[in-house]
């Protein structure tokens, strides 16, 4: 993906169905966005309104006794943003950084009402998609290796479904406070 790619990712979205369940223009108003991107060969979905940007993958600054998941911090203009690596975080083993790796910055909320980035780091972003609501299933609770409050759903892409994330689950309140103390530390 290049720059111009990156910093606009609301270009291009696709309407996801099958052979049997084209999706209708009613069933287009209520589609939400979600971008799709490779987490250890898995395809994932995040709603898009709760993204902020996706950034090439760059220098992070490790940070001493902290958590195997949180990768460091980076410098976002002038701004310290936590890095969480989201394979480590779903029970995955970590992949190599390579040319498509990338840190997609979410907007989150702690339990304070404050609003704080933080970055998720993935193997390669796909594209942003409409999912029709006729076309999300409820998360199941038995058959995932991830933990079942991670997932707001399963969009059907075609034949195969994506898995959508709740990022802001995937931090739990704990964890994303712990996260903004240390970017408080490091300001």
């Amino acid at each position: 993906m290049n720059e111009q790619q990156l910093s606009s990712i609301d270009q291009d979205h696709v309407l996801l169905g099958d052979g049997d369940n084209h999706a209708t223009e009613d069933s287009m108003d209520q589609a939400v966005k979600y971008l799709t991107f490779h987490v250890n060969g898995e395809v994932y979905g995040s709603e898009i309104d709760r993204i902020k940007e996706i950034i090439e993958y760059g220098a992070i600054t490790r940070v001493p006794l902290t958590p195997k998941y949180l990768r460091g911090v980076i410098n976002l203009r002038g701004n310290v943003v936590p890095v969480v690596d989201l394979a480590i975080r779903l029970d995955k083993q970590s992949n190599q950084v390579t040319k498509r790796t990338c840190i997609i910055i979410v907007e989150m909320k702690t339990p304070d009402d404050e609003i704080v980035d933080i970055g998720f780091v993935v193997d390669e972003v796909d594209e942003v998609m409409d999912i029709p609501d006729d076309q999300v299933s409820v998360a199941p609770q038995f058959g995932t290796d991830i933990r079942a409050d991670f997932i707001s759903g399963m969009g059907k892409l075609y034949e195969k479904f994506v898995i959508l994330l709740q990022l802001e689950e995937v931090l739990s309140i704990i964890e994303l406070t712990e996260l903004v103390e240390l970017e408080s530390k490091e300001s």
